[in-house]
This record gives C-alpha cells, structure tokens and sequence, in this order.
C-alpha cells in the first residue's frame, strides 16, 4: 500500500509517505523548537495553534515531494495517542477531514508502536522479531519485549521522569539553552565524563529512576551557590549524560541477555544521542547482540514511523471511523 502517515502529538507536525511499509518515499517535519526555546520547553497551547499553521502546508509538501498525488493514496495513517491533546487533535481532523473527503481508509497508530516501526524504514535489513527494543525520549523510557508490529510485553519502565526530560530539566538549570538534550549532547563532546559523580539509581531490575539524578544536580548548584563556569560545564555534561547512558545501555542489555533475545533496538528521541549510540555499539559487539537503531532523522517525532504501522494495521483489515478521537494515555500492553 501506499500510506500517508500524520504525526502532530507533541511540537513537531510531520506528514510522510511510505510504500509498503519499507519505502519512505517523503518525511516532511516542521519543528517548533524556535518558538518554544524562549520557555525552556514545549507549552502546549502555542504547540496545538503552530499544528493548525503547519498541518496542510506540511501534508502537501509530502505529497509533492513523493511526487503522488490524492489519488494515488490508499490509506490514511494519524498518530492518535499518546500525547498533547491539543497537538493530537490537530493531525487528527486533518487525517479525518481527507479520509472524508477522499473515501481513504482511517486508522488510528499509537506513538510508541511508531517509534519502533521506524527501523522498518532504514536500509539495512530489519531485525526479526522478536527483539527488545528501548523506547527512550523526553515522555517515555521503556524497555519491551515486541514479539510482531502489535504485540508488546513492558520488561522495564520509568518509575519516575523518562531520561529525556531528565536531560532537559538538566539543561534548564545548567542554562546552556534547548532542547536540552542535544545542547548537553554536544558539550558532553569535550568533556570529562569522570569529573562529577551523579547517581545510578534502581540498580536492580529492569525499572528506571531518574528523578534523583536531577535532585543531584540542583543540590550541587545550590551547595556550590553559583553557577558552574564556562570551563566547568563540558565536564558536567559528560558525566551527568554517562549517568544516564550507563544506565539505559546496563538495563537494556540485561534485558536482552536475561531473555535469551540477541537482538536490540534503540529508538524514540534520545536515542539520537551520540554517546548512547556509542555505547550500545561497543557493548552488544561484547555480548554477541545485534545492535538496531534508525537514523537520528527518524529517532526524532516523524509521520514516517506513523505510516509503517498504519501499513501493517489497514492490510488487516484496521479501520477507523470518523468518531475516532485522540488520548493522552495510551500505553502499549504488559
């Protein structure tokens, strides 16, 4: 099938085509990162009222780029949850409103059945099922069991903050600018992941904890009262970033050993962190696992990963009708 995918769950509004769940013939994405960097984060109603600007501007760039027309659409795949509410509803009644008027095929997607279904798109061959896959960004981190395109089994999950808002409320208070994982990923780059001990919490089990972490750092600030200096800040980037690596590549793995599946896949936004990438490299080379993760084009919020899954749900027969609504909370099944 040829799918038009729709993604608008958080600040990005991305509209993608894909042929047979396999060939991205366009990804457009319009991010919002300048308008939301003077408030050190995403604020939902700006977000919502950037989507109704972008949506269609967005959707016909896609089409223009894959050079398709309408017509030539056989189904229409919208990310329905989870997510902003305002953001979610946006992509939604565009989805709607085109499969009204066009006669497609609707289908609802959840975001993180997305997330991994994005290296479905990647040149490489995929990995067979099954396989672990880490979801990690700033609202989920979430180790799963994934046995095929619909069937989930959580192994391990956030008891607390996900490690993307740990690195941006990490950069918040360190003031060095947003989004605050790619500004901490790219100081990190000349530091000395060993100058500052932060914490590794919830050494046991497959679970996360990150919330100590960022308590960590606010007391260092406040026990130091003054910020840290231009020199020190690579410093602290490094270690508080390994912190959080060492932690995400140790429980992954475990995963993946403890349940006899050699084969990982790291995917969702922070999974375009350069360290994390490294690592997960260098370890599964040392534990004989084979190692998956999309481009960090397709790790970020984008229609492609939407449209792979909406493939695989409309060739069985899926559908959604035109009462299909968005929901903030939608997580996959235990």
């Amino acid at each position: 099938m040829i799918v038009l995918g729709i993604e608008s769950s958080c600040d990005e509004t991305a509209a993608a085509v894909v042929r047979d769940g396999r060939m991205l013939l366009s990804n457009v994405i319009a991010s919002q990162v300048d308008v939301h960097a003077r408030y050190g984060g995403v604020v939902p109603e700006i977000a919502s009222r950037k989507h109704i600007e972008a949506i269609a501007p967005v959707i016909l760039q896609a089409l223009v780029d894959a050079g398709l027309t309408l017509d030539e659409i056989e189904g229409v795949a919208v990310t329905r949850g989870p997510g902003l509410i305002g953001s979610l509803l946006v992509g939604l009644s565009a989805a709607k409103a085109l499969s009204y008027v066009r006669g497609l095929p609707l289908v609802g997607v959840n975001h993180l059945e997305g997330h991994v279904a994005a290296i479905f798109l990647t040149d490489s061959p995929p990995p067979a099922f099954p396989f672990i896959a880490l979801v990690v960004s700033g609202g989920h981190t979430t180790i799963y069991m994934v046995e095929d395109f619909h069937r989930f089994g959580i192994l391990g999950q956030t008891r607390d903050d996900a490690a993307g808002e740990a690195f941006d409320k990490a950069a918040k208070l360190l003031e060095i600018g947003y989004p605050g994982g790619v500004m901490i990923d790219r100081l990190a780059e000349q530091g000395n992941r060993t100058a500052f001990a932060f914490p590794r919490a919830m050494r046991d089990g497959l679970d996360f904890s990150f919330s100590g972490l960022k308590t960590s750092l606010l007391m260092r600030l406040r026990k130091r009262g003054a910020p840290f200096s231009p020199e020190e800040l690579p410093d602290v980037a490094a270690s508080y970033q390994e912190a959080i690596v060492e932690v995400l590549v140790d429980k992954t793995l475990r995963a993946a050993v403890e349940h006899s599946v050699p084969r990982i896949v790291i995917c969702g936004g922070v999974a375009a962190n350069t360290r994390l990438r490294e690592r997960f490299r260098e370890e599964a080379v040392r534990f004989d696992i084979d190692f998956f993760v999309p481009p960090p084009i397709l790790c970020t919020d984008n229609a492609g990963m939407i449209a792979v899954v909406g493939e695989h749900l409309l060739n069985e027969g899926c559908r959604d009708g035109l009462d299909l609504n968005a929901v903030s909370r939608w997580p996959l099944s235990r």
